[in-house]
């Protein structure tokens, strides 16, 4: 039986775009002719959430880009929450793209990185080929109708979106065993107002039985990352949400 052939390596390089630095992993051919795949995380996520995928089509001749976003991981964090709205982001993109010398990508995204590149699309669909998006589906916009408003509504003020706007808040991931945390992140079952509450995280004594597609390995990469570089680029994105509605 013949081995089985070794996964497309992952090479990683930083790149100034739209007057940031980012930090990005890419596989596959380096050729700007090759069909590009644009893969964009959410929170609290990295570049590293897209490992697998890039991989899978990379040895399918598919060229990955998997950036870690404004705020995260290796890539510039501004210190001003406004500084994350959708149009900073999707700029950057942008810029990366044309940095890269890529004219037009697949995109993939998930959570927040659903978000952005729903926006992506509405601002600059000549840079998109297809889109496929997980988690987070469009929501148009609705003038009269603002999002942090309607999470109020829905879920009350205790809700994880609306404790994410107090200024300061990224101090609470301090007290926090982050190894625990990304684990019951990860695997969160609970929708409405118990989710991601941090309070009902660090009271919890459930066990957790990893998944087979999370490891201890993978678990200890994601706290690492974010021990060094703390949450407040991450919370940052939610506090722009009604800037980033308009």
């Amino acid at each position: 039986m013949a081995a089985a052939a070794a996964a497309p390596e992952i090479r990683h390089r930083q790149v100034e775009a739209n007057g940031i630095t980012m930090h990005v992993a890419e596989a596959g051919p380096a050729s700007a002719a090759a069909p590009a795949v644009l893969f964009v995380h959410g929170f609290p996520e990295l570049w590293y959430s897209w490992r697998h995928q890039m991989g899978h089509l990379a040895a399918r001749g598919y060229r990955c880009v998997a950036p870690d976003l404004r705020g995260y991981g290796g890539t510039s964090a501004p210190p001003d929450p406004a500084s994350y709205t959708a149009f900073h982001v999707v700029g950057d993109l942008v810029a990366l793209l044309d940095a890269l010398r890529l004219r037009q990508v697949f995109v993939v995204g998930h959570d927040w990185g659903a978000i952005v590149s729903w926006n992506l699309c509405l601002l600059r669909p000549d840079r998109v080929r297809a889109l496929v998006n997980l988690s987070v589906a469009f929501m148009p916009r609705h003038p009269s109708a603002k999002p942090l408003d309607y999470f109020r509504r829905a879920y009350g003020d205790d809700y994880y979106v609306c404790k994410f706007q107090e200024p300061g808040y990224e101090a609470q991931f301090a007290s926090l065993d982050l190894k625990r945390f990304f684990k019951m992140a990860i695997t969160v079952q609970t929708t409405g107002s118990s989710a991601m509450s941090l309070q009902k995280m660090q009271s919890s004594n459930k066990q957790i039985t990893l998944p087979s597609w999370l490891s201890e390995e993978d678990v200890s990469y994601l706290a690492s990352v974010y021990a060094k570089t703390g949450f407040a680029g991450g919370l940052n994105y939610y506090r722009c949400l009604d800037l980033s509605r308009g």
